[in-house]
């Protein structure tokens, strides 16, 4: 099961280095260079970013991305929904069409419940906490964390 795709992963990481640069628009190059992602593959996210709000951007010189949201309102389930749609730990035709075996899934319930816990814990997430986790782990100021 994965719970994260590589859309998700490398849109939070581009947000994180734009969260590090507040008052800065920072080019896709650079970001990209600096979180290792594909250069075409982050531009193609960025516009995602834009398109959902996240960030804006500015062409010419001195362009680039900026986050247009402070970072402590961008939950990592927002960016989880804009990429992947709702957390969801099963790929149960009750998702699609109606399930034969719907009325008598003794499971169904409790994934459902795991997944509203699942996104709750990711809502509390967000990108200004993980900043913050980042400067600690870099400062070493975390322990066990």
């Amino acid at each position: 099961m994965q719970l994260l795709t590589k859309h998700t992963d490398y849109a939070i990481r581009a947000l994180l280095t734009l969260a590090g640069h507040p008052d800065d628009y920072l080019s896709a190059r650079r970001i990209a260079e600096e979180q290792q992602i594909p250069y075409q593959f982050l531009r193609g996210l960025l516009q995602e970013l834009a398109r959902a709000g996240f960030v804006s951007s500015r062409e010419g010189a001195g362009g680039g991305v900026k986050l247009e949201k402070a970072p402590e309102s961008i939950s990592v389930r927002e960016v989880i929904e804009l990429f992947q749609g709702r957390v969801e730990l099963s790929e149960c035709m009750f998702r699609k069409q109606l399930c034969a075996n719907r009325s008598n899934c003794v499971l169904r319930h409790q994934i459902m419940r795991i997944e509203r816990l699942v996104s709750e814990e990711f809502d509390k997430v967000t990108i200004g906490s993980l900043l913050a986790d980042l400067h600690a782990v870099n400062s070493g100021e975390r322990k066990n964390g």
